[in-house]
């Protein structure tokens, strides 16, 4: 499961068992929005591929997301996935048309688990999940994301400032120290145009682009803007709700489409070719449950706003 090149894809076919990690030792830069707008975004563009996310992380954001409201979760969790080497009885049909794995409510448990960094990938070898995994990692690099960074074939390395630049130094170096250095890519993230650096008047995503390129890093081509309408999404209720439904019209839209498509070619995933083609349905309707017909809908409508 290497994607070591980009540029090594199979336009026909869709991958089996492919794994994205989104990591960063610094909190704030939109890991878990990126995390799980993927997600959805990548199940709307391609409806054929099976997406399951979960997380490392405690913060319980993905049953909250994916969840159909009224449904119980179970008991079932990430941790028993990891002691009994196997996520596949734990694995729930969410919405959006995305899978998801409820998050451990406490996380000590698993790092006890997790020291031998190759664990993650024996239990989603075992899962043989047949699409694409989607792993959000805590902000550290501590054994559980370690764990994602072996086994993932994508790393997404979110920078939003120098702080996190110099972070992502770190993620990178443990990749490289593994083998698997070319891997990562690193995304600048919530980019506000207003933010210049003083001493030269550069604008800030600019010079951070910049500066990664000068480290010899990967880079995605998409940005994604700080936007407060997004960021209401994930506060202003419970539950975090999709960029693709309840933020159309904003640049984050367009970009999340277009980081998606970047995203699916590096993965060796099919061009999206069937968006407008006639919609699949959905043993579930109303506002709790979109179809995918929905999903795609939404996104189309969202094209070419500003």
């Amino acid at each position: 499961m290497s994607v070591d090149s980009p540029h090594d894809v199979v336009p026909e076919a869709l991958p089996q068992g492919r794994v994205l990690a989104i990591s960063s030792n610094k909190g704030g830069v939109g890991k878990t929005t990126v995390a799980t707008n993927l997600a959805i975004y990548l199940r709307a563009l391609h409806e054929e591929l099976a997406i399951l996310v979960f997380s490392l992380d405690d913060q319980g954001v993905i049953e909250r997301m994916f969840g159909f409201e009224g449904e119980p979760v179970g008991e079932g969790n990430v941790k028993h996935g990891w002691a009994e080497r196997s996520l596949e009885r734990l694995i729930h049909m969410g919405q959006y048309g995305v899978h998801y794995v409820p998050s451990a409510p406490d996380t000590s448990l698993l790092k006890a688990r997790a020291e031998d960094p190759e664990t993650l990938r024996r239990i989603l070898d075992h899962t043989e999940w047949p699409g694409l995994v989607i792993v959000d990692t805590k902000s550290d690099l501590e054994a559980l994301t370690r764990n994602a960074l072996h086994a993932a074939d994508r790393v997404i390395v979110p920078v939003a400032d120098w702080t996190s630049l110099d972070e992502a130094a770190k993620v990178f170096t443990i990749l490289e120290r593994a083998g698997r250095a070319k891997r990562a890519k690193a995304l600048v993230t919530l980019v506000d145009r207003r933010t210049h650096v003083e001493a030269t008047g550069e604008e800030l995503s600019h010079r951070l682009r910049e500066e990664i390129q000068n480290r010899g890093w990967q880079l995605y081509d998409t940005s994604l803007s700080r936007s407060p309408r997004v960021e209401a999404l994930n506060s202003e209720t419970g539950r975090p709700l999709s960029v693709l439904h309840y933020a159309r019209g904003t640049s984050v839209h367009r970009e999340l489409r277009a980081l998606a498509e970047e995203v699916a070619r590096d993965l060796g995933i099919a061009t999206a070719s069937r968006i407008g083609a006639r919609p699949e349905t959905s043993r579930a309707t109303g506002p709790s449950r979109p179809v995918i017909g929905g999903i795609k809908a939404a996104l189309l409508r969202g094209l070419g706003r500003g």
